[in-house]
């Protein structure tokens, strides 16, 4: 359960936003997690994956072309999230145990993390800096960079919190980097991966549905980013009863599919007029409206006939096998008996 809240954390939930953008680190020391790094981190942009590193492969990678190109324009910058995801790595792991020890835990998966960064609003010029700590999936700390304290919603994170809160050179540093710092480098991020972060491309949508009296299933595919919202209305409302939401998958292509299936066995068919799906994409503003409409809904359902075609082929195929097999024997007898000097009856007088 404990892996699922990381494994949540890391992908953490997109919001759709128009003008809006962020740079987040999410930094994870694990202890009795089988089959996982006991550090690793992140750096997102926009919610897209640009670097990795973790305590086994013990390196920074670039998941992005645009940001190779930063780098080889400016090769310090590499080296400075190396030295500080090692760092980070050894600083996570002393605050693990300390932690593990304080609480008498001497068993069983832990997990200690930080999610760290600010968002940018290209429009308005406000930025927003946050860094929050998290223990066995639940808040540990979190700083108020407007009083640069600590926030302790447990009783555990207490003593932590009085510790950091006296140590006001690191508050102002940790001001200075969420205010000014990080929103400049995530500028500069978008600067060169303009091209690749803003582009945006629209879905086909399709109503599909298994049987007439399977659910409708609103179909999108083919879009990007992953940044998606999709939902039913009915008169115009968003609705949540008797609607199931999928998650959003990749395509082969790099761009991705989702789909949100509607119940309609208690909706008149008279009704479904007054439903429809809603796509919505990041950063486009004309969404994809598509009404409920039985004529358009697409199926490989077959309607069955009155009676089973199988069977009564078989049956017609069978009697013409039968006469068939008939006529040759009659034939054969007909053929022996002239054979043996059978002739046909003389009538004359």
């Amino acid at each position: 359960m404990k892996l699922t809240v990381l494994l949540n954390l890391l992908l953490f939930c997109h919001v759709a936003s128009t003008v809006k953008h962020s740079l987040k680190y999410f930094l994870t020391a694990t202890s009795g997690v089988p089959n996982f790094p006991e550090f690793m981190g992140t750096m997102m942009v926009d919610e897209v994956l640009v670097g990795y590193y973790d305590s086994n492969i013990k390196t920074a990678e670039l998941k992005q072309d645009w940001m190779r190109k930063l780098i080889k324009d400016e090769p310090q910058h590499l080296e400075w999230y190396s030295l500080k995801c090692f760092g980070s790595q050894q600083v996570f792991r002393a605050n693990l145990d300390s932690l593990k020890q304080r609480l008498n835990q001497t068993g069983g998966a832990h997990i200690f993390q930080r999610m760290n960064g600010c968002e940018w609003d290209d429009e308005t010029g406000e930025v927003v800096g946050y860094n929050q700590y998290g223990y066995d999936g639940e808040d540990f700390l979190a700083l108020d960079l407007q009083t640069l304290t600590w926030t302790a919603p447990k009783q555990q994170a207490f003593i932590t919190k009085l510790r950091w809160d006296n140590d006001k050179a690191r508050l102002e540093h940790n001001k200075n980097y969420y205010i000014h710092r990080c929103p400049d480098w995530l500028r500069k991020y978008l600067q060169y991966g303009r091209s690749s972060l803003q582009r945006t491309e629209r879905p086909s949508v399709s109503l599909l549905q298994k049987t007439p009296s399977s659910p409708v299933s609103c179909h999108a595919t083919g879009f990007y980013p992953d940044r998606a919202m999709m939902f039913w209305r009915k008169d115009g409302e968003e609705i949540h009863e008797d609607v199931d939401l999928g998650e959003i998958l990749p395509n082969h292509d790099g761009s991705f599919q989702m789909s949100v299936e509607l119940n309609l066995s208690s909706v008149a068919p008279e009704d479904w007029r007054r439903y429809d799906c809603v796509f919505h994409l990041s950063g486009v503003v004309d969404d994809i409206v598509t009404r409920l409409d039985k004529a358009v809904i697409r199926t490989n359902w077959v309607p069955p006939t009155g009676f089973p075609a199988g069977p009564v082929i078989g049956v017609v195929v069978g009697l013409l096998l039968l006469l068939l097999l008939v006529v040759c024997i009659a034939g054969l007898f007909i053929w022996r008996r002239n054979s043996n000097g059978f002739r046909p009856a003389n009538t004359g007088q």
